[in-house]
């Protein structure tokens, strides 16, 4: 009998940019977008007890520093174990322990970074020498974030977010990052978005321009890549919780070069050329009523 312990952090990402291309006909939303990996994380512990070569009973469990956030099959944490569990006939007692710090439901991939984290552990704790399209098989079962999540750094995301290029790093900066006092679901905000295009004209406005913020961020200049940044989910977002465009706007009054919803939201992100202005910023959001981080590039 083995018992192992692997602690690992899960990192949470922004969409610099979110376009949608199309949908399949398995209603799956075709995306184009820049993922950036950002400084907070859970951290993640994963103990396999009872490690054998053979093929046995075997029992997950996950304990959450989030009472909201569900324990069960449910979690993707969860669900990553049990997938590599079931397909590499392994045995034992999994213990997974989760301290959050990504707000849930909020845009960050809280959930997706789990399920990435424990993949990873349980890579290394079983010493299943996963290579990468591996990983990315079992990572993409588990929901369109997860192979982004399992890297760091900036790509382009394309397909339902499985085909991934890196790109050039976002250039020097630091970024804001406010989560209002609710949490929007994904499956939410892609509907919104569907409905949204039924009572408004597809126009070119509400979508990013993805090739041009490729371009900034090679060249390396906020400006540009402030000038190219959007979210197509955000205009159908907004007009259901206005306290979204609230937060935009107080950071783009105080300086911000750009603000932002990532993702399905309700995060929204500024980032500022000037710390001082960054640290304004940060400080005019209460944290009674805000999640709030800021982070440097």
């Amino acid at each position: 009998m083995i018992m192992k312990t692997k602690e690992i952090r899960a990192y949470g990402k922004v969409n610099l940019g979110l376009d949608i291309t199309g949908i399949r006909p398995d209603g799956y939303h075709l995306v184009k977008m820049i993922m950036q990996t950002v400084d907070v994380y859970d951290e993640i512990t994963v103990t396999a007890d009872g490690m054998t070569e053979k093929k046995d009973a075997y029992s997950i469990s996950i304990t959450c520093s989030d009472p909201e956030v569900p324990t069960d099959e449910r979690n993707l944490a969860y669900k990553a174990a049990k997938l590599i569990m079931d397909r590499y006939e392994l045995s034992g007692k999994v213990e997974i322990s989760i301290v959050k710090h990504i707000p849930a439901a909020a845009g960050m991939a809280g959930g997706s970074a789990d399920g990435a984290a424990v993949i990873t552990a349980m890579d290394e704790l079983y010493e299943l020498h996963m290579d990468q399209a591996e990983k990315d098989s079992i990572a993409l079962k588990l929901g369109a974030d997860v192979p982004f999540c399992l890297r760091r750094g900036t790509y382009l995301s394309e397909g339902i977010g499985e085909i991934l290029t890196c790109v050039a790093p976002i250039p020097h900066c630091y970024m804001v990052i406010i989560k209002p006092d609710f949490g929007i679901s994904a499956l939410w905000a892609y509907r919104a978005y569907d409905e949204y295009l039924k009572e408004h004209k597809d126009t070119p406005d509400i979508h990013p321009d993805i090739d041009g913020l490729i371009s900034a961020l090679e060249k390396g200049s906020i400006k540009d890549m402030a000038a190219c940044m959007g979210n197509v989910l955000e205009p159908a977002a907004l007009a259901e919780y206005p306290q979204i465009a609230r937060v935009r706007n107080i950071m783009t009054g105080m300086g911000a070069e750009a603000a932002l919803m990532s993702g399905s939201g309700p995060v929204v992100f500024g980032i500022f050329t000037d710390e001082n202005r960054a640290d304004d910023a940060f400080n005019s959001f209460s944290e009674d009523d805000y999640g709030k981080f800021k982070i440097k590039f």
